[in-house]
């Protein structure tokens, strides 16, 4: 049996304590931990068993991990060899005998330990999977099962927040023997604690698809570590890993604020469709994967710039135009409701992403960051409407949560500061708090159900290691449905279908919900919000499926305008939504296209790519109405960038007035009545040359996404 295994057989699951105070100098409370040898999941020597264990596993930085691939049908795999060249085997049984892939995987050079032994990054894909049990061989180790699970009616996941292995360490990071042995030691504590929660989550949810981590997988940082030395983190990378449900169940990882300036953190995985947009420069973008009907997001916001998260949000969004839930995952709780959720640079960075993930229909944000429990309400237009600066906040945040000389550990945070306060930077302070509840934002629901909600449900995940755990803030938000802290490690249980999405959150102590049930439906009757396309239309499902997948929008809030030419101007619009609005690398110059247009961007992009061009003389004509066989030629060129078959002719000579498509048109027109893109307005004629409505462009555009799916 491995040492891993070992460690397995071990952790038993019960009764989690309460976590036990960490000393501490500030006049807040300190915050707790979890004692793995107080637990019942630890007692009658169990834990004993896993120290002993933990001695002969922690300097062994080779452990597996393996992450969502960009589908359901790839996992993938990342690992540390000491040779750089290593086989890499998937078969369908465990003798090795019917494989599924074979390669050599060349590593990249990575750390080197203190003993001078140079480690390789290996990374590998498995692909063409299927619903069922593989196995995994990496060079001559002994081959390990992992499952693909069936996600055609439905799938379920485990969400859980802050493993944040070696949190429960109350040394600093000095070069000493002392805070090697501490780091060792709250190591050990926490991959118990955290092995234990996956292993309570994995009996509960036997075939969940993969474990989805809002952040922050290690505490030491590479600038807090012991002379800035990135390998200090790679025993905690060993404890984070060394559960042995962890070689067999892929983790989408989270970039939280301790795993954001060090290299290992790419090194450790493999991460899917991951982009340059978002990064820090460190450890990578923002990345996305689909499983099931669902589409993930994964933002890297340890990087600020919003406006790549909405670049990079744009473009996961058109890859995947049919899914049916979008779910963002970042590291910062920004509706949550324990001591970091008030902080300015939360709620701040709260109102600069929220417009986004309203305007690209995100259904669920989960968050981590504040080791406590919370659900929100439903919420919709949350808008920033006051100015106040972390050095204010900072200042009477101290001033409000000062526990006495004597703190004990607690679960809600002191509320020193009295709401009849005189004192003007209380009352500066208490108007801020009471500004940020955004009780405004709140939708109505009928109890723990939530029919076609127009706003969006944010979660914030408790430890799941225990190695930490902060106080819910005293004055409760308004945009809190639920919360929870009572020092105890929780994991929550996602099921998604297609039309529902159900989360549900234990505690690991004794297996109880800490919350209800919560579901949002979706009944797929989304009302158009336009006045002037009536159900009745022949364009109906066409204005509906553009308007739904950000294609187009209304000439106003009430009306789309369908029988209004459609310019040159939206016509690129839309296509380059249709294309995710990529960065162009400069602004398009013509006379009558100035740069703050709010086309501008994407007369920039047709133009650098060569599907549209200006009318001569330094113009585009942005205003100019857009003929049907310029519609055809224009989305030609699209399907062509996009790398599709575009060889397909009709004859036109069915048309009366087919002569009147023009010489340069005559193949676009021809594909894209192949093609049924342009169908005729009636059955002997085309017309060409005549201006194309909106709704003729909607249902263009509809037909041609259908025929690309």
């Amino acid at each position: 049996m491995s040492v891993k295994k070992q460690i397995a057989a071990f952790a038993m699951t019960g009764v989690m304590a309460a976590g036990c105070a960490i000393p501490s100098l500030a006049a807040a409370a300190p915050d707790g931990h979890t004692d793995a040898a107080d637990t019942i999941a630890g007692a009658n020597g169990v834990y004993e068993q896993w120290q002993a264990q933990w001695e002969t596993l922690k300097n062994d930085w080779t452990q597996v991990s393996l992450s969502p691939g960009s589908d359901d049908s790839q996992m993938n795999f990342a690992w540390y060899s000491k040779v750089q060249r290593v086989l890499f085997r998937v078969a369908a049984d465990e003798a090795m005998t019917q494989p599924v892939q074979e390669e050599t995987i060349t590593g990249s050079e990575g750390p080197t330990d203190g003993d001078g032994t140079q480690y390789y990054v290996c990374k590998a894909t498995a692909s063409d999977l299927t619903p069922g049990t593989y196995y995994y061989q990496i060079g001559d180790a002994e081959p390990v099962a992992f499952d693909v699970q069936d996600s055609s009616d439905g799938f379920s996941f485990i969400y859980v927040g802050d493993p944040q292995i070696g949190s429960s360490n109350e040394l600093k990071g000095e070069d000493s023997a002392e805070f090697y042995a501490a780091q060792s030691a709250a190591v050990c504590n926490d991959s118990f604690n955290w092995n234990n929660t996956l292993e309570k989550a994995l009996a509960r949810d036997a075939d969940a698809s993969f474990v989805l981590s809002a952040g922050d997988q290690i505490q030491t940082t590479k600038k807090k570590a012991p002379n800035k030395d990135a390998t200090n983190s790679e025993i905690e990378y060993t404890g984070y890993l060394c559960p042995e449900a962890l070689d067999s169940i892929p983790v989408a990882t989270t970039v939280g604020n301790h795993d954001a300036d060090n290299e290992n953190y790419t090194y450790h995985f493999n991460i899917a469709n991951l982009s340059e947009l978002g990064s820090n420069g460190i450890v990578g973008g923002d990345y996305y994967y689909t499983y099931g009907n669902a589409l993930f997001i994964m933002l890297n916001t340890q990087d600020t710039n919003v406006a790549e998260h909405k670049q990079f949000i744009e473009q996961a969004v058109a890859a995947c135009p049919d899914a049916t839930w979008r779910i963002v995952t970042l590291h910062q709780d920004i509706y949550g409701s324990a001591e970091h959720s008030n902080e300015p640079e939360i709620t701040n960075l709260r109102y600069q992403l929220v417009p986004y993930f309203e305007e690209y229909d995100i259904d669920v944000v989960l968050t981590g960051h504040d080791h406590a429990y919370s659900r929100s309400e439903i919420l919709k237009g949350g808008v920033k409407t006051t100015e106040y600066t972390d050095d204010e906040f900072d200042e009477m945040l101290d001033r409000d949560m000062d526990a006495g000389e004597n703190p004990e550990t607690r679960t809600v945070a002191p509320a020193n500061i009295i709401p009849t306060t005189t004192d003007p930077a209380e009352q500066a302070y208490l108007a801020y708090l009471d500004a940020v509840m955004d009780k405004d934002a709140v939708q109505e629901t009928e109890g723990d159900t939530a029919v076609d909600p127009e706003g969006i449900l944010y979660m914030t995940a408790n430890s799941s290691s225990g190695s930490k755990y902060y106080d819910l803030v005293p004055r409760i938000q308004t945009y809190i449905a639920s919360r929870w802290q009572e020092d105890v490690p929780t994991y929550s249980v996602i099921d998604i279908d297609a039309d529902s999405f159900t989360i549900n959150t234990y505690r690991t102590d004794n297996d109880e919900a800490i919350d209800d049930t919560f579901t949002i439906v979706k009944t797929g009757e989304t009302a158009l919000p336009f006045t002037d396309v009536s159900e009745d239309a022949w364009y109906y499902d066409a204005v509906q499926y553009v308007y739904q997948h950000k294609l187009f929008s209304g000439m106003s809030e009430t009306t789309f305008g369908p029988e209004i030419a459609m310019s040159r101007a939206m016509f690129v619009q839309v296509l380059y939504s249709l294309s995710g609005k990529p960065a162009a690398s400069g602004a398009a110059s013509f006379s009558d296209v100035a740069a703050d247009a709010w086309y501008a961007d994407a007369v920039s992009w047709a133009v650098q790519n060569g599907i549209a061009a200006g009318i001569g003389d330094g113009k585009f004509a942005p205003d100019a109405s857009v003929t049907r066989e310029q519609a055809a030629a224009l989305l030609k060129k699209v399907a062509e960038q996009q790398g599709q078959d575009t060889s397909a002719r009709a004859d036109l000579s069915r048309y009366t007035d087919a002569n009147r498509v023009s010489d340069w048109a005559v193949d676009a027109v021809s594909w894209a009545a192949a093609s049924n893109l342009m169908t005729g307005t009636s059955a002997t004629t085309l017309s060409p040359q005549g201006d194309a409505t909106r709704a003729q462009v909607a249902q263009i555009m509809m037909r041609f996404c259908e025929m690309t799916d």
